[in-house]
């Protein structure tokens, strides 16, 4: 049997085919069902998923994805899926599952993904028995790739970097204001367009302009999200995510100070949703 695993946010998706034991990576542009259509979701897979995939045949596919907290928008993914593998058996859950199952496994314990957005959960092992409601990158996302990268744009707007900082970010960028407010108020994805700012921040760690952006900014997910959790206390936090993964050591620090019990910090939890999925 061929299982096709799919893990995706709002800027990128990645999937997994398991065939006979062996596994072939895939990558697309993400699918956000509060962005794309359902025929754009399927062009998208028709254009950049099956040339990859040739001719095997897929049996199952579980898809993971941001934006299926709702039904509505789970219904509308299955029938794409369906359409493009009429063959397969279709599961579509949201990226929390994907979250929980990849860190956690069978394990109780709180997830937190950072990514291009943020959301946390609680884990008990089998399902999501609560969670935070995200508001999205406009209200809410704290901690996000999104949060972040408007934080940089806020610096250089307001013209609050310093003078090496300001040096750094135009000859990076080769940008201006108009530019910048044009892509988050005019362009499609602008959540995608904020969050490619965080680049900047890991290019350069150790001013304490952007270490403050950083800390702030992470610090703001673990007092609005984390501390909502009573389970907090007892079972261990996991991470999960490009923002997870790329700012690990301040992650380490909050956790320290506000003397939560670190589980695992991922970049992707793509080898544990393969690791789950082998096991059932």
């Amino acid at each position: 049997m061929n299982i096709l695993i799919a893990d995706s946010g709002a800027t990128k998706c990645e999937w997994c085919l398991l065939q006979n034991g062996k596994k072939k990576i895939i990558s697309t542009q993400g699918i956000s069902p509060y962005f794309l259509s359902d025929l754009q979701i399927e062009s998208l897979l028709r254009n950049e998923l099956l040339p990859k995939l040739k001719k095997w045949q897929v049996d199952k596919v579980f898809y993971y994805g941001t934006g299926l907290a709702s039904a509505a928008n789970v219904s509308m993914l299955k029938k794409v899926l369906k359409k493009v593998f009429t063959e397969a058996k279709v599961e579509a859950t949201d990226d929390l599952t994907a979250a929980a199952r990849g860190v956690c496994g069978k394990e109780k314990g709180i997830v937190a993904n950072l990514g291009t957005g943020s959301f946390a959960c609680f884990y008990n092992g089998k399902r999501i028995v609560s969670q935070i409601p995200g508001l999205g990158y406009v209200l809410g996302d704290e901690g996000s790739g999104a949060y972040l990268g408007k934080k940089v744009l806020q610096y250089y707007l307001y013209n609050t970097f310093d003078e090496d900082l300001r040096y750094r970010f135009d000859a990076k960028y080769v940008t201006d204001r108009s530019e910048i407010l044009e892509n988050v108020y005019k362009k499609p994805l602008p959540n995608r367009y904020l969050a490619s700012f965080t680049i900047f921040l890991a290019e350069n760690r150790g001013h304490y302009m952007i270490e403050n952006i950083i800390e702030d900014g992470l610090n703001d997910f673990f007092f609005v999200h984390l501390c909502k959790f009573s389970e907090i206390w007892k079972y261990p936090v996991h991470f999960v995510g490009g923002v997870a993964g790329g700012f690990g050591d301040v992650i380490k620090e909050l956790c320290s100070a506000y003397e939560f019990q670190l589980g695992k910090i991922l970049q992707k939890p793509m080898e544990g949703l393969i690791e789950y999925h082998q096991e059932k």
